[in-house]
Order: C-alpha cells, then sequence, then structure tokens
C-alpha cells in the first residue's frame, strides 16, 4: 500500500530542479550582469567631467567675488573709522584728503611703486605717492587715493579711495576679475560706492553722479 503512495513521490522529486548554490549568490542567477562595463564606466567618467567643467569654475568665482565684497566692505568700514578718529582730533576743512586719514588706518606697508587696474576703463593708477598715494593692506588688496582734498565742505563734497582686492592689475581688460571697487567719502561721514554717490558729487575733478555700471560685479554691499 505504501509503495503506491512513495513511488509517485519519488518520481515527482526527481523532475523538481533546484537552483544551484552558485547561480542563487546574492539571488541573480547566472544570466546577471556582475559590476559595469568598461563603455558604461566610460560613460559615466564623461558624465562627471562635463559637471566638473561647468560647475567647478563657478563655485571657485563665487567663493573668490564673496571674499573680494568681503574685504571690500572691511576697507570702506576702516576708511569710515579713520575719518570719524580724525574728526575727533582735528576740523576737516575743504582740503583734508585722504592722506591725512593715513595715521589712522590699519595697513601693512605704504606702497610708492605698484600699479592697480580700473573696472569698466582701460586705464590704471599708478602709485606715486604724488598724484595718486597707497597703502597695501593686511589682506593684500590694495587702497589708492588722489592727493586731491574735499574741494568744499558741503554735503556733496567727497574724496574718493579706489579698493584694488588683488593690489595689482589682473589682465589688461576693462571688465576681468579684480577690479578696483571705488569708495566716495563725504565731508559730512557718508561713504558709499560708485552706484549710489549723490548727483552734482563734487571732487577733485569735477562733478560726477552716481553709475552703476562702475561697481565691478564681485562687489556686493
Amino acid at each position: 500500500m505504501l509503495a503506491r503512495y512513495i513511488l509517485p513521490l519519488q518520481n515527482r522529486a526527481r523532475q523538481v530542479r533546484l537552483p544551484s548554490l552558485q547561480s542563487s549568490v546574492n539571488g541573480c542567477n547566472p544570466r546577471c550582469k556582475h559590476g559595469f562595463t568598461l563603455a558604461e564606466l566610460l560613460v559615466c567618467l564623461a558624465i562627471l567631467g562635463l559637471i566638473a567643467v561647468f560647475t567647478i569654475p563657478k563655485v571657485l568665482t563665487t567663493q573668490r567675488d564673496s571674499r573680494y565684497s568681503a574685504q571690500a566692505k572691511e576697507a570702506a568700514s576702516m576708511i569710515s573709522g579713520a575719518y570719524d578718529a580724525y574728526k575727533q582730533r582735528y576740523t576737516p576743512n575743504s582740503n583734508t584728503s585722504g592722506g591725512d586719514l593715513t595715521a589712522f588706518m590699519n595697513y601693512a606697508s605704504v606702497d610708492a611703486v605698484s600699479t592697480i587696474d580700473v573696472f569698466q576703463t582701460a586705464t590704471t593708477r599708478l602709485c606715486d605717492g604724488v598724484g595718486y598715494q597707497c597703502v597695501r593692506l593686511h589682506n593684500g588688496g590694495m587702497l589708492l587715493w588722489a592727493s586731491s582734498g574735499f574741494m568744499g565742505t558741503a554735503t556733496t563734497n567727497a574724496i574718493y579711495f579706489y579698493y584694488d582686492p588683488d593690489g595689482q592689475v589682473t589682465d589688461g581688460t576693462t571688465n576681468g576679475p579684480g577690479k578696483s571697487v571705488v569708495f566716495w567719502l563725504y565731508y559730512n561721514g557718508r561713504i558709499t560706492s560708485y552706484a549710489n554717490i549723490s548727483a552734482n558729487t563734487v571732487y577733485g575733478g569735477g562733478t560726477v553722479g552716481p553709475n552703476s555700471a562702475y561697481d565691478p560685479p564681485w562687489f556686493q554691499w
């Protein structure tokens, strides 16, 4: 009687095909692919290379511009603080110039030989110690100002300072990186950049008005 049931079960067990241990590793049959082909790796590397080409320079430029802008604002704050300290000891007049504030500035050295460049113009400014006076700051930037004074004592009379973040002529173009930002210090103590100066601002070279095109793209208040 038992043979009647056991024999069919034995025959059915022989028909069952159990997967081999090797073919079921990681739940994969022998037809599964393991890893990447050389062509797939090359495609991935090409894609990563394109991403790097388009993103890394932008990241580096953004970091540089942020650093330049922060340093420029520190320079503007130093100029404003130096003028406040000067007024505590002396009375400003129409002849007061940037040179009178030097004693109240925190700088690394006086520079009378270097040349810096200006944004939106192909010209440069030479630190000759006569027409333009310069000091090199601790952050490597250069601060330059004209020897002329306020030319008056009204709220529209101003003296100006160039701040060059890299302290040198960068590339000879009119709008490349590292160009100077111009700060205007008014007789009443207000300081701002070219984009925000008062209309009919009076300085040693005449009269000028606001011009946002003369603020380099790296500078933000």
